[in-house]
């Protein structure tokens, strides 16, 4: 059967206008044709001078609720998303935090959305940890009557992958919801698929007549762009900036056993924007040598193009059991197949990459079979180190350069040494933003500040000091910084210095960890200010943390509810307590890897 043209060929336009829209209005649903019948009766009306009118009566739309938990702002954004795509829909969308949510939320709510990450292994966000687990127990009430649809993300690094949402979307139809739409289980190229379900999902939840729905749309045709807190970024992984790399500086010292790079990249571009406490995320290049090496592993050495696509599109490190099993389905070898069981898996992937896999069990593969397997190579995050006001058209970033031996093999992070190895001050280097909502400056530039860190976790804490610097905040700040050596590792130690002469920097207090035989740690340093530290809270202080999650920053949350604890006789319970109180507040913000 013949497709009828959508324009006839009389329509007010040229020929190959016709064209043009036949091809696009042939592509849209009827939910995106509504939309636009009301997007021109509101320009004809904005244009006419007038106010603009409801092209038909308005019919009742249905609530929406979309819940997220997020770790680094993957499922918030696409939550947010949601919320602007949900109004063609017949949808009215409230958005929630995890973090925020109780339980008669879901009661209330006829119609759900759900976006959850999962944060290691297994483990939901942290700030979703207090309601998953009210979700998840005895005292769950009923759903009956709510209709519901989960977006799950993950990383297939991990052995439980997607782990949270999984449990969310069973839980949800256990407790009685019906599931409106099938769960979908996405990796860390997730934007497309992302997409794509959510609009197919916020079908399935439409009321019935929400097609035939013509809503006058309100846009300010006269006034400019005003970026928003839930504005998606003009330049993102997919679509990163062009910036050049400036500064590139070693900061450690010559016998220090880190390496710690400080990079300042031009980045003067209109649309690129941040805030202290935003990720900036690099799109590096894998190291030109493993390309080599792993193209050769499978016959494909001397292909050129191979190696070039090997080292600038596709995760040629990560060792996944999906990939394991990905690879035994393509060659049928039965010893790759005992290799992705559970087990067997996890005995060969410790400290081992996809080389060792291709170099232990090999086979010649054509271009497609080998990219067919690999995933696109992820952008890596990095807490932005500099204070957009105080380095207009400038990101700075902390890097610390990430190097082993194991196996026989010399390893090395592929971002990380892509910055020490592979680029020097002129080179160019693809950069988005990641937004961080949930570490930010107090909007009171009178609060005091803690912030805690070690290592790299010091980044954000420059940029803070910085923005504080230049918008002439008066409150006191704090800084808890840890590291190995005081000779050697005292990151940005004359900035520091600089910082408390101006009274930009109220304290400091330092815990070198290999300066003495006992080592001696940030939340060591925090036990002993005690005190003082107490009355900041009493204060009104915001606490700060950022660093490694499974290391520094859990020893720091633990030791923070040991300290709130002094205000209750040692009651460590009611110490944790106080700690989740001052995180539903907003002052107890952790950025943790």
């Amino acid at each position: 059967m013949t497709a009828q043209p959508l324009l006839p060929k009389n329509a007010p336009f040229t020929p190959e206008d016709i064209d043009v829209l036949n091809s696009v209005v042939a592509r849209t649903t009827p939910q995106q044709r509504a939309w636009l019948a009301g997007f021109f009766a509101g320009f004809e009306a904005a244009q006419a001078g007038a106010h603009p009118q409801p092209a038909a009566a308005a019919k009742p739309r249905q609530a929406l609720t979309v819940l997220y938990a997020s770790e680094s702002g993957n499922a918030e954004a696409l939550a947010m998303r949601t919320k602007k795509l949900a109004q063609k829909h017949g949808l009215d969308a409230r958005v929630i935090d995890f973090a925020d949510a109780e339980l008669s939320v879901l009661t209330r709510a006829k119609n759900l959305m759900v976006f959850a990450s999962t944060w290691g292994e297994g483990d939901p966000p942290g700030r979703a940890v207090d309601f998953y687990a009210a979700l998840m127990g005895d005292g769950a009430p009923r759903l009956d009557g709510v209709r519901f649809a989960v977006l799950a993300l993950g990383d297939t690094a991990y052995a439980q992958f997607c782990a949270t949402g999984k449990a969310i979307d069973a839980r949800l139809e256990a407790l009685g919801g019906t599931r409106a739409f099938d769960r979908i289980d996405l990796d860390l190229d997730y934007a497309k698929q992302a997409a794509e379900w959510t609009e197919k999902a916020l079908g399935g939840l439409a009321p019935a007549d929400a097609a035939g729905t013509a809503t006058v749309v309100h846009v300010d045709f006269k006034g400019g762009a005003q970026l928003a807190e839930d504005d998606e970024p003009q330049f993102t992984a997919d679509n990163p900036l062009t910036g050049e790399i400036s500064t590139l500086i070693n900061l450690n010292g010559t016998g220090s056993t880190r390496e710690t790079w400080h990079v300042e990249i031009a980045a003067e571009a209109q649309g690129f924007s941040y805030l202290p406490g935003d990720a900036v995320g690099v799109v590096p290049e894998n190291d030109p040598n493993l390309a080599l090496e792993l193209a050769e592993a499978v016959g494909l050495g001397s292909d050129g193009s191979v190696v070039q696509k090997l080292r600038e599109r596709y995760d040629i490190t990560t060792l996944s059991r999906s990939l394991v099993e990905a690879y035994a389905k393509l060659t049928q070898r039965t010893d790759v197949k005992q290799l992705a069981e559970p087990q067997a898996f996890a005995a060969f992937a410790e400290d081992r990459q996809l080389i060792d896999l291709f170099e232990t069990y090999p086979e010649r593969l054509a271009p497609e079979q080998l990219f067919g397997v690999l995933r696109p190579l992820p952008g890596r995050l990095y807490s932005v180190a500099s204070s957009p006001k105080a380095h207009p058209g400038e990101a700075h970033l902390l890097v610390g350069a990430v190097r082993w031996q194991s196996h026989g093999k010399k390893r090395g992070g592929v971002a990380s040494t892509y910055f020490a190895d592979r680029r020097k001050v002129g080179d160019e280097v693809r950069i988005y933003v990641k937004p961080n909502r949930h570490f930010r400056l107090p909007d009171d530039g009178n609060r005091p500040i803690i912030m805690i860190g070690a290592g790299t976790g010091v980044a954000p804490y420059r940029a803070f000091i910085e923005e504080r610097v230049e918008t002439a905040a008066a409150g006191k700040s704090w800084l808890v910084f840890g590291e190995r050596n005081y000779t050697n590792d005292f990151l940005y130690q004359l900035e520091w210095q600089e910082h408390l002469e101006s009274g930009a920097l109220s304290r400091i207090d330092v815990a070198f960890s290999r300066d003495q035989p006992e080592k001696i740690y940030v939340q060591q340093r925090l036990w002993e200010s005690r005190t003082d530290l107490l009355k900041w809270v009493e204060e009104g202080a915001h606490i700060y943390v950022c660093g490694d999650e499974k290391g520094m920053a859990r020893d720091v949350d633990v030791m923070l509810s040991h300290i709130l604890a002094e205000t209750a006789r040692g009651d460590d319970e009611a110490g944790h307590a106080k700690l989740k109180e001052l995180a539903k507040a907003g002052r107890y913000q952790r950025d943790v890897y």
